[in-house]
């Protein structure tokens, strides 16, 4: 069976590695070298070196503040869909009546594309403000709140599956023995379910911050960035540069580099923080 599984191997291998190169690896490469380059298209791209980075943070404010937006949604993200998704995980792990019809509820809206979620919500968080003669664009913090919402309608179904299944793998003997020596049910959940839940807290972690922080179709249709772009988060911002303004191609390729660079480094982190709870426990 062994010799099969080898001698076949790269037959199902290759396929993949090949598509794999073609459209991603070599398109990410030629990404970064376009970042060092003006250009309008990439049969004409010049050499200009360290410009374009320069220029997205000396010349381009609206950059940098749609780094401070960005992370500061991410950090309340992630917070908020945890701690709602783990405590809706806590619940329906109880063996009450209909959870598995609730289970499936609460995962729906995870089915839904983040443009058409998008366009929902802007049309509900406008209709509650609409007596008011104002609507989700006239103050920032409206549209920053407005993305918080829907991101949490969005993930923590999904995000409460991943912890049902690290509830239901917690050995029954061992709350058990937490109960006989008489934890309450709140020292059982800090005590013992959380340290034995570290691996899926490590994932919806992830997950999260990842989903959050590369965020684009969700803020294009809810808010586009409005008012004045005080709600453009950076993966509307690098799209913005990109195809809104003319010469700057090259700086908006060297904003992707970045922030794949950004994303790659706090998830990194924040991997390693988290595994690292994993092995103490």
């Amino acid at each position: 069976m062994r010799k099969s599984m080898n001698k076949y191997f790269p037959l199902f291998v290759l396929p993949t590695l090949i598509a794999f190169t073609l459209f991603f690896i070599i398109p990410f490469l030629m990404g970064i070298g376009l970042s060092f380059t003006k250009f309008t298209t990439v049969t004409n791209a010049k050499w200009v070196g360290l410009d374009n980075y320069i220029k997205a943070f000396t010349f381009d404010s609206e950059f940098t503040h749609a780094l401070g937006f960005t992370a500061l949604f991410t950090v309340v993200s992630i917070v908020t869909v945890n701690v709602f998704a783990f405590a809706l995980a806590v619940i329906l792990t109880r063996g009450l009546k209909g959870t598995n019809i609730f289970r499936s509820i609460f995962f729906m809206p995870n089915l839904i594309g983040g443009i058409v979620l998008g366009y929902i919500w802007n049309l509900l968080i406008n209709g509650v403000l609409a007596p008011f003669g104002i609507d989700i664009t006239y103050k920032a913090q409206y549209g920053f709140w407005g993305l918080v919402i829907l991101t949490n309608w969005q993930l923590i179904g999904y995000m409460m599956v991943i912890y049902i299944a690290g509830l239901q793998n917690i050995p029954g003997d061992l709350v058990e023995a937490a109960s006989i020596d008489g934890a309450s049910p709140l020292v059982t959940l800090f005590k013992v379910k959380i340290p034995m839940v570290m691996p899926s807290i490590t994932i919806c972690t992830f997950l999260t911050l990842t989903n959050t922080f590369k965020m684009f179709d969700q803020n294009l249709a809810l808010t586009a960035g409005a008012p004045e772009k005080n709600t453009e988060m950076l993966a509307l911002n690098i799209y913005n540069t990109f195809y809104g303004r003319i010469g700057w191609q090259g700086v908006g390729q060297a904003k992707a580099v970045m922030f794949f660079i950004i994303v790659a480094i706090i998830a990194f982190v924040q991997l390693r923080a988290t595994n690292k709870k994993e092995v103490e426990q």
